[in-house]
C-alpha cells in the first residue's frame, strides 16, 4: 500500500501594526519572524522533504513558506500559490486535498486557520482545539490516492509548534 503523507502549516504570526491594511497583504511580526525560521529548522531536522508546498496567496503564508522552504533547500520558485487555501473552511480544504496530482506522495501546505484546525481534526479523528501560528501537523495515510484521504484514520500523526522548542 501507498503512503500518503499531509503536512498542514499555520503561518507564522502577523503584523497588525499598518490599520487599514487589506487582510491578505498582512505580513509577519517579528515573533513569525522568528518562528518561521526555527520551525523550518525543526523540520529540516526530521528530514522534511514534501515534493510540493504550497501556500495561501496572504502574504504572511508566502513569508512562512519561504523561510520553511530555505531551512530544506527547497527552491523558492516552486512555491505553489493557491487562492483554494486562504479563507476554507475544512470541507473546502478536503476538496482540495482530494484533487491532488495522486502521483504526489508528500504535499506540505502554509494555510491559516480556522480551516488548517478543523481539518486537521476532522483526518485525524482526535481532538486539536488548535493549531498554534507556525504549528505543524503531519499525518501519514496508508492510501494509493489522495481522492481516499479522509475515509480513515492516519497511519501516523505528528503537532509540534514552536513554543515546543527553547529557543522561541
Amino acid at each position: 500500500m501507498a503512503v500518503k503523507t499531509l503536512t498542514l502549516i499555520r503561518h507564522a504570526k502577523s503584523s497588525w501594526d499598518v490599520p487599514g491594511l487589506d487582510d491578505v497583504d498582512r505580513p509577519l511580526s517579528r515573533r513569525g519572524r522568528r518562528d518561521a525560521p526555527l520551525m523550518g529548522l525543526v523540520l529540516a531536522g526530521r528530514g522534511f522533504a514534501p515534493e510540493i508546498i504550497m501556500a495561501s496567496p496572504a502574504l504572511r503564508a508566502l513569508r512562512t513558506a519561504e523561510a520553511l522552504a530555505a531551512a530544506i533547500a527547497y527552491p523558492v520558485p516552486r512555491i505553489v500559490l493557491d487562492p483554494r487555501l486562504y479563507q476554507a473552511d475544512s470541507e473546502g480544504l478536503l476538496q482540495v486535498v482530494r484533487s491532488m496530482d495522486s502521483g504526489l506522495e508528500w504535499v506540505a501546505w502554509v494555510g491559516h486557520n480556522p480551516g488548517l484546525t478543523e481539518l486537521a481534526h476532522r483526518l485525524a479523528r482526535r481532538r486539536l482545539d488548535n493549531v498554534p501560528t507556525c504549528g505543524v501537523v503531519e499525518m501519514r495515510f496508508a492510501s494509493e490516492g489522495w481522492t481516499d484521504i479522509g475515509r480513515s484514520r492516519p497511519k501516523t500523526f505528528d503537532f509540534d509548534f514552536p513554543k515546543q522548542h527553547p529557543s522561541s
